[in-house]
């Protein structure tokens, strides 16, 4: 079981409640926080002015709200801000914010009553997701939109996705014997402002995109490997004149990939020797493209862009992302902007970037394999039947290149793309939950491509029938692929083994770089 309070929660700890669903408990001294919180906030706040309890929202906090319609004020705000449009969030994303906005109210500075915790652990356990939609949140004032939608399912109205149907929230909640949860002072503002559907769905990219990098990592091995390049340019000697981490990292990675492959080529042992000084043309390449010399300093800045996020993301996940700050402790109430997003709209937005360039690199191996006019050791598009009869893995290069294009058309930062609203109270926004989508669906974009490059070197492979030479690591990838994805010599369509592999890369069981 994973406690929620007392401690920070790690990425691994978010990620074995998201996708391997164990089960979350409460720590039992964070719950007496959170409940000496929230009389501390009935008790301070009588006869005081104080934002969102006694007044309106945003640009209507100028009109006191009068003693009898207090409780009514937290409904009305639940309710007028379920205003989200577009698709549905996954219920995996959903899970994500939920646990966010969990965490972030067990740090006991939120105000609210007990009873809102232990509703969200009751439904995160049960696997009751709130139907919440993409569009709306401009990550300013939190997410308000976003968590609106959780608010709603929390005081017992609107639908959630429970055993994969879209089911009003009052009939699960009965069938599971689940009591909504009460407005007590400032339940409905405390689940509504915050950054918790931008972290949520910040931290499932997270875990996605090591996922990606590592399987980036080994389809560039693998494509040095089968087109037998030298080894100097991820050796160590090399690379460690460089002081960069993720460099090092890779060309770690790198060594370890290849190690005992009886392909890659040693420079010394092939272009070092006094016969290739009587040649005056060399058929074979002295240097490689880039595409395949220089991955250490193109995934580099990735890895180090990918641990960046990690660390912001996950002190954002462990913030208190609230306004006001009720602190018991101090004795008082603090006005801000906890809710402002920006530090997790910046780390998407970089995320979204580096993902990019991951399928943009991607790209460049998969073209060069496809070409033979620039590998000279392949048929056209790694073509194992009739040139001009069949036409090999033809279509799914188009299907590659739109990807990558589509993926730098959405690499504008959402960070700078601030659009003010409410009456200009919210002057200047994030566009966090915006940021994290779009990363999110570069992301996606990014295993698909490299699922295509991965089915075009399996091809090649079998073109040279050198499995038996591969490096135990790659030849391990090779045989589990396959088992997915047959050789195939005649054409057929390949929509289903492309989602076959791409689904294959997103579980991640065989590789994950940060280990």
């Amino acid at each position: 079981m994973i406690y929620i309070g007392g401690k920070a929660l790690s990425l691994a700890d978010f990620s074995e409640v998201v996708f391997k669903k164990k089960e979350i408990g409460l720590n039992d001294a964070a719950v007496d926080k959170v409940a000496i919180n929230y009389e501390f906030l009935q008790e301070f706040s009588r006869n005081k002015l104080i934002y969102g309890i006694n007044t309106g929202f945003g640009p209507m906090a100028q009109y006191r709200v009068s003693e009898e319609n207090l409780l009514q004020l937290q409904y009305n705000l639940i309710r007028s801000h379920a205003s989200g449009g577009g698709k549905l969030l996954p219920p995996v994303l959903v899970k994500a914010l939920m646990i966010a906005r969990l965490n972030s109210l067990m740090q006991a500075y939120s105000g609210v009553h007990t009873e809102v915790v232990a509703l969200l652990k009751e439904m995160i356990n049960k696997d009751i997701t709130p139907c919440i939609y993409e569009h709306g949140g401009v990550g300013a004032s939190g997410d308000l939109v976003q968590l609106a939608h959780l608010a709603l399912v929390l005081i017992g109205e609107g639908e959630v996705i429970h055993e994969h149907k879209i089911c009003p929230t009052a009939e699960v909640f009965n069938k599971a014997g689940i009591k909504p949860m009460s407005i007590h002072t400032r339940e409905g503002l405390a689940v509504l402002n915050g950054t918790s559907a931008m972290t949520g769905i910040g931290m499932v990219n997270i875990i996605q995109a090591q996922k990606l990098l590592g399987w980036s990592v080994l389809l560039s091995a693998m494509t040095n490997e089968v087109v037998a390049a030298f080894d100097d340019h991820f050796s160590y000697e090399l690379n460690i004149v460089k002081h960069h981490k993720g460099q090092n990292k890779i060309a770690t990675m790198l060594r370890d990939t290849l190690k005992d492959s009886k392909m890659i080529r040693n420079r010394s042992e092939h272009l070092y020797q006094p016969e290739h000084l009587e040649q005056e043309v060399f058929e074979d390449k002295v240097q490689e493209y880039y595409s395949l010399r220089c991955v250490t300093q193109i995934l580099g800045p990735i890895y180090d862009t990918i641990c960046q996020a990690e660390d912001v993301v996950v002190n954002e996940l462990n913030s208190v992302n609230d306004n006001p700050i009720i602190d018991h402790e101090h004795k008082n109430i603090f006005h801000g902007g906890n809710f402002h997003g920006d530090y997790v709209s910046l780390e998407m937005d970089k995320l979204k970037i580096a993902i990019t360039k991951l399928s943009m690199l991607s790209e460049r191996q998969l073209n060069y394999l496809l070409n033979n006019k620039l590998n000279q050791k392949f048929p056209p598009f790694v073509n194992s039947g009739i040139l001009g009869l069949n036409f090999g893995m033809q279509g799914m290069q188009f299907t590659a290149t739109s990807t990558v294009a589509e993926n730098q058309t959405m690499s504008f930062p959402m960070y700078v793309h601030s659009i003010p609203s409410n009456n200009d109270n919210q002057d200047i926004v994030s566009m966090g939950c915006n940021a994290a989508l779009m990363t999110r669906r570069v992301i996606e974009n990014s295993f698909e491509v490299l699922a295509i490059q991965m089915m075009t070197v399996l091809q090649a492979i079998d073109h040279l029938d050198c499995a038996a030479k591969l490096s135990p690591k790659t030849k391990s990838v090779y045989d589990e692929v396959r088992k997915i994805f047959p050789r195939f010599i005649e054409d057929k369509p390949k929509y289903k083994d492309l989602e076959n592999v791409k689904h294959f890369f997103e579980q991640g069981d065989l590789i994950n770089s940060f280990n």
